[in-house]
């Protein structure tokens, strides 16, 4: 199983069925521009492929705080339903982990919806803490 970074159109697209798991209000004829802006400030898309069909997906970006310093912070991550208890959210967890690491950065930092349980499992068992409570404000 080989980890790909979406660069291409075509791979980006290859995405769209399983973030849009994760961000349904997304409008698929905006996404490849979307992507493809977000890639240009500094957001990777990383995907698992299976028999043609990108089964999870992981974006992430590298963001430097006072408080943490350097790290990776994870914006996305999700698989597809038919795919969940796979190990593949794992490995893509394993694999920013490993970039941070190889990058001598402080840390991979992700905020998560409080009803996501499942998802909070996961990282708890890959060793993340639950350090801090996420608010925003709507404008």
């Amino acid at each position: 199983m080989q980890i790909q970074i979406a660069k291409t159109k075509e791979d980006i697209l290859k995405c769209w069925d399983v973030l849009f798991i994760l961000r349904p209000h997304l409008a698929k004829e905006n996404f490849v521009a979307t992507i493809q802006e977000m890639i240009t400030e500094g957001y990777i898309l990383a995907f698992i492929e299976k028999d043609g069909i990108a089964v999870s997906a992981m974006g992430y970006r590298y963001l430097q705080y006072l408080y943490i310093g350097k790290h990776y912070y994870i914006d996305d991550l999700v698989t597809l339903e038919s795919a969940r208890g796979s190990g593949y959210a794992g490995i893509l967890i394993d694999y920013v982990v490993s970039e941070a690491q190889k990058n001598g950065y402080a840390a991979v930092t992700l905020d998560s919806g409080y009803a996501r349980n499942t998802a909070h499992r996961l990282y708890l068992n890959k060793g993340f803490i639950m350090s801090a409570h996420h608010f925003q404000k709507k404008l």
